[in-house]
């Protein structure tokens, strides 16, 4: 028997958290089905994440979030809207040359702008076989901007008329999406919770610190878009603190900082323990390496720092979207992490911050449940069941089940 084929849609706009994701799970399904992965995504780094064996990927125009539902293109001379039929003419030819027996779509049912809907119409017309499924985050947005956005653009109707399945990428008992965004509701017994999905950096063997270097600090701000003052703040920050004559920080922008603020930061760090990076192939090794790490409050970042049991501070993003605040929030107070919002981000809060990471001991620090984290392993089982409904009944591979 041939080998099954599985599409997944990951659509991230300028950003990484999203295409990082899928291809986390795609890699794990490859791992335990045979299956070949075809991902469609739109983050202008896809390019950089190479095709492995049994996964490929295609790239759409990409477009940029301006707000709640509010987009634009971000390279092409097009309206959103002829960029929209653009991506929804290829993603519908796509689906019918491909076949998937499997869909797995990222974040949003109907697609950015809608886009999806011609390509799940096809495959219910055409290929009712194919299990179509929705992978969520387990935070949106603030709850009555998710739950406008989605009605505006009828997605509550997607997700009830095409999907087979839903899961949420996170825990019940850390976030209630299920409750607070209705798709309890909406989806019944089609709702499953993985828990967090993330690389398993755990194991990843710490980059190696010689008896002449000092300990290392980790500053990262994902695709570095909106990582600027993040990571001023944090130089500055480490500079006001006593620990910068005792460690080096390693200061990484993401490949999306404009190059006249990357050059700025280059100028505050220069004759200072501080080294900036534009990116680092290896950089599950340095934050394993780390004594504190400052991220934004994504979800792939955050998550992997969990994992990984570094001190961490988490400075969300402003906006537009409440994701990371409410994240944020959560995790610290559970004591996962130290948070600094994004409205008191001054050097002097910083090195705060930085002062009470450093002065607690790795064996401190507080990690979720085991449990909480293997949500990469449960959530290509639940595909792999999806793929195969005979053989595993679905609702016993719910995280918590």
């Amino acid at each position: 028997m041939s080998a099954r084929r599985v599409m997944i849609y990951s659509q991230d706009g300028l950003g990484l958290g999203h295409l990082r994701r899928t291809s986390t799970i795609a890699e794990r399904l490859i791992a335990i089905s045979d299956v070949g992965v075809l991902t469609c995504m739109d983050s202008p780094v896809g390019p950089f994440f190479n095709p492995t064996e049994r996964h490929d990927h295609l790239k759409l125009p990409s477009v940029v979030k301006e707000g709640p539902g509010v987009w634009r293109s971000h390279a092409l001379p097009l309206d959103i809207d002829r960029t929209r039929r653009l991506r929804a003419r290829v993603l519908r030819d796509v689906t019918e040359e491909f076949r998937p027996d499997l869909l797995l779509v990222d974040h949003m049912p109907h697609g950015f702008g809608g886009e999806l809907v011609p390509a799940l119409e096809w495959l219910r017309a055409a290929r009712p076989q194919t299990r179509i499924v929705l992978g969520l985050r387990d935070i949106l947005d603030a709850p009555e901007v998710t739950e406008r956005v989605w009605r505006e653009e009828g997605a509550d109707q997607v997700l009830t008329a095409f999907y087979d399945m839903a899961m949420i990428y996170g825990d019940r008992s850390v976030f209630d999406a299920g409750a607070v965004y209705g798709f309890d509701r909406l989806l019944g017994d089609r709702l499953h919770y993985t828990g967090y999905v993330g690389r398993d950096v755990s194991a990843i063997k710490p980059k190696r610190v010689t008896r002449d270097q000092q300990p290392l600090m980790l500053a990262m701000v994902g695709g570095g878009a909106d990582g600027y003052e993040v990571l001023r703040a944090t130089i500055e920050g480490y500079l006001l603190s006593p620990w910068a004559t005792t460690t080096r920080l390693v200061v990484v922008t993401g490949p999306f900082m404009p190059a006249p603020l990357r050059r700025d930061l280059e100028s505050r760090a220069a004759h200072h323990r501080i080294r900036v990076k534009q990116s680092i192939h290896d950089i599950d090794r340095y934050v394993r390496a780390a004594v504190a790490v400052v991220a934004m409050a994504g979800y792939n970042s955050s998550v992997e720092l969990l994992a990984a049991g570094r001190p961490a501070i988490l400075v969300p993003r402003r906006g537009p979207s409440a994701e990371q605040r409410m994240r944020a929030g959560l995790f610290a107070d559970r004591g996962w992490v130290r948070t600094v919002d994004p409205d008191d981000l001054t050097p002097e809060r910083m090195a705060e911050a930085l002062s009470a990471c450093l002065d607690t001991s790795p064996r401190d620090v507080v990690r979720p449940e085991p449990h909480l984290l293997r949500g990469r392993d449960r959530t290509a089982s639940l595909l792999a069941a999806a793929l195969n409904p005979p053989a595993v009944a679905l609702s016993g591979l719910a995280a918590g089940a």
